[in-house]
């Protein structure tokens, strides 16, 4: 593995989300870009609150696979399609949070649309609680390689900005470093807990 200097930030970012609770029982991922081929990713099975750098395994972003024979987590394809899609990302956050899991599941649509809040600004290029914030949901799949698909041909039409929710599964997003993916992750909590608690109060 070669030396990132992104991966300590990353490693404390998973702290973090461990602390937060929105990655429990071993559950999400978490990658940084590593030059123009590969990322760094957390291996399957491990707890996202106490990584450490040794947990991350190099892989090689068109086959998805780890340079050292050992298990990169299961949405490893999602993590390298976003990097092959999108050069000017450098880091990706997958969480499963309360929040992000059971609106996935509300929202039957195929898109939460965010508008009227100002923490949208949390989001890299938002300048006003006027703009609306579309975040994609997609069905959930074991296949991820057919996910991954289905996902690409989404953003051939329509460009993914800042994270899509996958149905009853959770939250993908992503930054040009580990402080912006960070940032758009705790803005879009921020979204979700709000948006759960109005269309509850509007449902009384």
């Amino acid at each position: 593995m070669s030396e990132n200097r992104q991966l300590g930030a990353l490693t404390a970012a998973c702290h973090w989300i461990g602390q937060k609770g929105w990655s429990p029982a071993t559950g999400g991922n978490m990658s940084v870009r590593e030059g123009g081929e590969y990322c760094l990713i957390s291996e399957s099975g491990k707890d996202k609150g106490s990584l450490t750098e040794q947990d991350f395994l190099l892989v090689e972003l068109e086959s998805g696979k780890a340079a050292s024979g050992r298990r990169p987590s299961a949405e490893t394809g999602l993590h390298t399609l976003l990097y092959r899609l999108y050069p000017q990302v450098g880091a990706v956050l997958h969480t499963h949070s309360v929040n992000s899991t059971v609106l996935s599941r509300v929202e039957r649509s195929g898109a939460l649309v965010i508008e009227g809040y100002e923490m949208q600004k949390s989001l890299s290029g938002q300048t006003t609680h006027l703009d609306q914030v579309i975040i994609p949901i997609f069905d959930n799949s074991q296949d991820i390689d057919a996910l991954a698909q289905k996902i690409a041909t989404h953003a051939e039409k329509t460009p993914l900005q800042y994270g899509f929710l996958l149905r009853g599964h959770g939250l993908t997003c992503w930054g040009k470093d580990v402080a912006e993916a960070r940032r758009h992750l705790e803005g879009l909590e921020f979204l979700f807990q709000c948006e759960l608690q109005r269309r509850l109060l509007e449902a009384k």
